[in-house]
């Protein structure tokens, strides 16, 4: 019996720990949205495309039709082998605040999409800078205008929402809208609370003068992927990070339709998270583990019905605490429906996380197409 209850002492540590973090994450979930006023100034929008000719034609007027005084839109066509650049180039004769920036791979930077996009950066023409992909849309006439109103003399870097388009009936659309609804609240609760750790190159901001200032992407400039996350875990400070959550300011991407495919990209965007400071690596990293223990340890306590009154109670209480700080976010982001089988979810993102830790241990992942 000795072990039970040194497992069951452990077990109320993981959920005080699990109580700690949700703690902070309710900073996110039970803020309130602050009424910034309108901004002016002029903004450089950054779209880095390799092969999205599809994308573009469906998605960039969406950008051009923006309702904003004076905004730029840097096009980036990174070595395409499709039509991405003529398609640049056709709408780039009818509007005239669009530029194009092509890049032809070289042996020194092959494939990399940090070099593609320092070079739109240099060439943007305005200090302020909006970045989204080419399979985002805005949804809003007011993007540019929500989350460029988040600049001020302190601020230089505002974190917004990307969200995933949802696929009904479909169990993969719902974990992946999971999973980036909880990477939300975490960037979104640990940047209120003053250690800002991460941000997301679908809907990101910051000026060129920060991007200058931290030599661009130099420090990380041979790691394929982090041209967001890992310049935000370089840059990002208490002082000059605002975030942005109106639901004007939301981009929302085209999601992954196979779990392969999803996996894969993951596997990339999990790669980079080794790099970040040793804080954050420590405080996401206590996280999965209490998360997984959380699961774990119940199973096999329950199992010789030790302390089962206050086992029980206890896994009731951080599941409340949970659905409480996931409800607030979640009605803020509009994602109410992932909630319905947010305990399933949250195991099946723990499994695949696992699986993406030992096969990114065994081989290294793709990059950036």
């Amino acid at each position: 019996m000795h072990i039970l209850n040194v497992i069951f002492f452990l077990f109320i540590s993981i959920v005080a720990i699990q109580t700690i973090y949700y703690i902070v994450f309710s900073f996110f979930a039970f803020s309130k949205l602050e009424q910034n006023k309108t901004s002016s100034i002029p903004v450089s929008v950054i779209i880095c495309a390799k092969n999205e000719a599809k994308n573009i034609k469906t998605f960039l007027p969406l950008i051009l039709e923006q309702d904003y005084s004076v905004f730029e839109i840097v096009l980036i066509n990174d070595a395409s082998s499709d039509d991405t650049l003529e398609l640049f180039e056709a709408f780039a004769k009818k509007h005239s605040n669009i530029k194009i920036v092509d890049v032809v791979n070289n042996e020194a930077f092959w494939g990399n999409k940090k070099y593609a996009l320092t070079l739109g950066i240099k060439a943007a023409k305005h200090n302020h800078l909006l970045f989204t992909d080419a399979n985002c849309q805005p949804v809003s006439k007011n993007w540019i205008s929500n989350m460029s109103s988040n600049f001020s003399n302190t601020k230089s870097i505002v974190l917004g929402y990307g969200s995933y388009q949802k696929k009904v009936g479909s169990l993969l659309n719902k974990l992946i809208r999971f999973e980036t609804l909880l990477t939300a609240i975490q960037y979104f609760s640990f940047a209120k609370a003053g250690s800002p750790f991460m941000g997301i190159g679908r809907n990101l901001a910051y000026t060129k003068n920060d991007f200058f200032s931290a030599n661009g992407f130099i420090n990380h400039l041979k790691v394929r992927s982090g041209d967001d996350d890992l310049f935000i875990n370089e840059v990002a400070t208490k002082h000059n990070t605002s975030i942005c959550f109106t639901e004007n300011s939301f981009t929302v991407s085209i999601p992954e339709t196979s779990f392969d495919t999803w996996f894969k990209q993951k596997r990339q965007h999990v790669s980079t998270t080794k790099l970040y400071k040793n804080k954050h690596k420590f405080a996401l990293r206590l996280f999965y583990a209490s998360q997984v223990l959380f699961y774990i340890l119940p199973i096999i306590l329950l199992s010789f019905l030790h302390q089962w009154e206050i086992v029980v109670s206890l896994i009731g209480f951080k599941i409340g605490l949970q659905y409480i700080v996931f409800g607030f976010s979640a009605s803020k982001l509009k994602e109410i429906d992932v909630l319905y089988l947010l305990p399933l979810l949250e195991i099946g993102l723990i499994i695949a996380q696992l699986s993406i830790f030992i096969t990114n241990k065994i081989s290294k992942p793709a990059h950036w197409k």
